[in-house]
């Protein structure tokens, strides 16, 4: 499974924009758009599910699941847990 999240991140990481992942990965630009705006789980038909991440995998990058470790070397990023909203208001005041 993969998520709109790391979808977007992945492509960050390569500094390619959607035109040129979907490209790559063989499929439509439209599909792109729609799985990078989705909430959680990216759903889709299977095989454009398969094509974008055998194209991320084949670009170096490693989809990290939850509560997976990472066998690979290189530098990334990982989401540790849930966090809140950037600039949410959680009621505490800044010390």
């Amino acid at each position: 499974m993969i998520t709109a999240a790391q979808m977007r991140a992945a492509r960050a990481l390569l500094g390619i924009d959607q035109r040129q992942f979907a490209r790559m990965a063989g499929v439509s630009l439209p599909t792109v758009q729609r799985m990078e705006g989705s909430e959680g789980t990216v759903r889709g038909v299977v095989e454009s599910l398969t094509k974008v991440v055998a194209a991320f995998d084949d670009a170096g990058v490693e989809l990290i699941g939850d509560n997976v470790r990472s066998v690979g070397d290189g530098r990334g990023v990982r989401l540790k847990r849930a966090a809140k909203r950037v600039g949410s208001d959680d009621g505490k005041e800044n010390a």
